[in-house]
């Protein structure tokens, strides 16, 4: 009788880890102007990713545009409908999962959680012309079977001035698509967010500053990240949904921990070492959470051997440091 009872807990714990949710092991693919092919592909597969975020883009013409231009032949091939279509059908013949994830960029760069009207007119035109974007790319993310569909990327103004809209894009959305939804909050948002609950997934961009140091230790580091964890598990269980992040990477230079979320400083020193420890500390404070999901390296180009290296000081890990402790984590999980 003892012996059935063992027997009977070692299938109910190999029950459970085979229930285990899988980690998602992503990178971000940037659109590109050209097609995409299987040899650009291989370095994606190289470093042991199972999900790639495809980011087709519209535009705004400034902060108070409420135009969404988009799905044009001015844009980037990879930018559109047809691109982005082309990207995730290759990489699912490579059995890469995929998370679609249309995206908003302001001319000039501007940081589009800043993005607000200033008539209700301008509100109404601009609700309607995003909401024509999302469900665009919702058809197209239910029509290839996306995993996941993100709603949007860092538009905490527009989130605040108009939470109804978005309570009913999300429910136009799930009429269309019907995999699991999220949306991808700047790291200083997520906690405000009205809307988790109507979602799958807590999506965070994940640019938290976890020291000042010009060159941070990991042990540094993981001390940074204790207050945010505990920020993000209460989040977490608050919603009852596991936290996603959406994108998170390091630049590889000096002071990569301390404003994690800098595009605009292009002298900085490289410090390829630093983007590549960086990258482990994540990797080591999270996979490991049961109420986290995994996330999306920022950012991946397809034209592989011309991107990163040991010069380069911007967020791409490719050619660099960083990008062995990629393919070595993602490989043993």
């Amino acid at each position: 009788m003892k012996r059935l009872g063992l027997l009977f807990l070692c299938l109910l714990q190999l029950s459970c880890n085979s229930q285990k949710a899988e980690k998602i092991n992503g990178l971000s693919f940037v659109g590109s102007r050209d097609e995409v092919t299987q040899n650009q592909v291989n370095p994606l597969l190289n470093v042991n990713a199972n999900y790639a975020g495809v980011m087709p883009f519209g535009f705004t013409r400034d902060l108070h545009s409420p135009n969404v231009i988009f799905n044009t032949d001015r844009q980037w091939f990879g930018e559109t409908r047809k691109g982005a279509k082309q990207y995730i059908e290759l990489l699912q013949k490579n059995n890469v999962k995929i998370m679609l994830k249309p995206q908003i960029w302001v001319w000039k760069g501007e940081f589009t959680g800043d993005i607000t009207m200033k008539s209700e007119k301008d509100w109404e035109t601009l609700e309607a012309s995003y909401g024509d974007f999302i469900l665009t790319y919702a058809e197209l993310a239910q029509e290839t079977k996306c995993e996941i569909y993100c709603i949007g990327t860092e538009l905490e103004e527009f989130v605040k001035n108009r939470p109804e809209f978005w309570h009913k894009l999300i429910a136009k959305v799930r009429k269309v698509y019907k995999g699991k939804l999220t949306y991808a909050a700047n790291w200083d948002e997520y906690g405000r967010t009205p809307f988790w609950n109507k979602l799958d997934f807590i999506g965070v961009d994940a640019y938290f500053p976890l020291s000042d140091e010009k060159f941070p230790t990991k042990e540094e580091m993981a001390t940074g990240w204790e207050k945010w964890k505990t920020d993000l598990t209460e989040v977490s269980s608050k919603h009852g949904h596991p936290i996603l992040f959406t994108e998170f990477g390091y630049r590889s230079m000096d002071y990569t921990a301390k404003k994690p979320w800098l595009v605009d400083e292009y002298d900085m020193t490289v410090n390829l070492q630093a983007q590549a420890d960086a990258t482990q500390v994540i990797f080591d404070e999270f996979w490991k959470e049961d109420w986290f999901a995994g996330g999306f390296v920022w950012k991946w180009f397809i034209h592989h051997s011309d991107s990163g290296g040991e010069k380069d000081n911007r967020f791409t890990p490719q050619n660099k440091p960083a990008e062995k402790v990629i393919r070595n984590f993602y490989g043993s999980l």
